[in-house]
């Protein structure tokens, strides 16, 4: 009688292979897969697990958001929807309580977390995935003490900013590099302990800020601006360090300097930049598939002009929005030698002008809490505003 009772997977493999074998699965399974036991419900719950699904696993899941200027907004899958001819757009909801405020921003997004602005001084920091969210007030009167005005803006006064990580402290930050006068001045706020950071010491004299683009992306541990114009790319990518509290300098391939206007991406975990060459009617790419070594540019054509590039499927293949003025959202698949794999056109139920009169965030999926809510990884939307 003994012997025909059933085995569970825990009797046939060891926990430490279960515990690999979860670190593969894509995220959108592992919410399901808490179900199938305590076991797996505490394994898949830790944020060590969390962390290292976010590194290790073989499938990242990129989403995009898409918002109208109105409050209405629609999640996109990006690799599942040319998994078949059922895929469904969803709305999607910003963690408001109430009513969205008329006045808010999506600033960015690291690791999962997508960081919005509202104001007058508020930042919401939410991971879709899990629904978590965390609204963080702050004060401009501890840093304008520095300066000679009264008042400031954000975003609006600012002249570069970004969201990103810093790993040796284990703390989300947001830096915002502005101008007050003749006197350039540098900040960022900790949403670990929610107090401004003084970092003008790592400001280099005569440093022109406005040479770069305002809105920076994260990647190894840095926060990346590109220059605002073709004239200004012998300058190249200016580079803060979250954990050094340093910038440097990185230089741009020369043909792209040569080129035109190009856009900033993250494509692949590798930084990546793209224009539209209207002659050939061409979309040129450049990727950086080594991170700081300037050999590594590497050229990708597709033959598309109205193409903008929004993440890699499979480590190779290029999803891309396929830019239009009027109709619906279209998304297109191409290889790195420019073929088209395949084409996927939103249902016809979504608002045609989304894309004209709207913007979108692409951001990597993830079980990640923030590192002050942890310890209390299982209590969900208790911060929603």
């Amino acid at each position: 009688m003994e012997e025909n009772k059933q085995k569970s997977i825990h009797d046939i493999l060891p926990l430490d292979l279960i515990h690999i074998i979860l670190l593969r699965i894509p995220v959108k399974h592992l919410g399901r897969l808490r179900c199938v036991s305590k076991l797996w419900h505490s394994l898949i719950s830790d944020p060590d697990f969390a962390e290292s699904h976010l590194h290790l696993s073989l499938a990242p899941t990129h989403a995009c958001i898409y918002r109208k200027v109105s409050s209405e907004s629609y999640l996109v899958h990006l690799e599942e929807v040319f998994n078949g001819d059922n895929y469904q757009v969803k709305e999607v909801s910003f963690p408001f309580k109430k009513q969205p405020p008329s006045k808010f921003r999506v600033m960015g997004s690291c690791r999962g977390f997508v960081l919005v602005h509202q104001e007058p001084h508020f930042f919401v920091v939410w991971n879709p995935l899990t629904g978590f969210s965390k609204r963080v007030s702050y004060s401009w009167l501890n840093i304008l003490h520095r300066s000679k005005g009264r008042y400031f803006y954000f975003p609006g006064n600012a002249i570069l900013y970004g969201f990103g990580y810093d790993a040796t402290r284990d703390d989300y930050l947001v830096v915002v590099a502005w101008k007050d006068s003749n006197c350039q001045l540098l900040d960022c706020l900790s949403l670990r302990t929610n107090s401004w950071i003084n970092l003008d010491a790592a400001l280099p004299k005569r440093f022109g800020f406005c040479l770069w683009e305002s809105e920076g992306l994260f990647l190894n541990g840095s926060i990346h601006w590109l220059p605002y114009s073709l004239k200004h790319y012998s300058e190249g990518l200016l580079i803060f360090d979250l954990k050094e509290r340093s910038f440097s300098k990185m230089s741009l391939p020369e043909q792209l300097i040569m080129g035109g206007p190009a856009t900033f991406v993250i494509l692949g975990g590798c930084l990546a930049l793209y224009f539209q060459d209207y002659v050939e009617g061409n979309t040129h790419i450049w990727v950086m598939k080594e991170y700081r070594v300037h050999s590594s540019w590497t050229l990708y054509v597709i033959p598309c002009l109205e193409f903008e590039p929004l993440c890699l499927s499979n480590g190779s293949d290029i999803i891309a929005l396929d830019s239009i003025l009027a109709g619906p959202l279209k998304f297109a698949k191409y290889n790195i030698r420019g073929e088209l794999l395949q084409h996927f056109t939103c249902p016809a139920h979504l608002p045609h002008d989304i894309y004209k009169y709207g913007s979108y965030l692409v951001y990597t999926e993830s079980l990640l809490l923030l590192p002050s809510d942890s310890k209390h990884k299982d209590k969900k939307n208790n911060n929603v505003i």
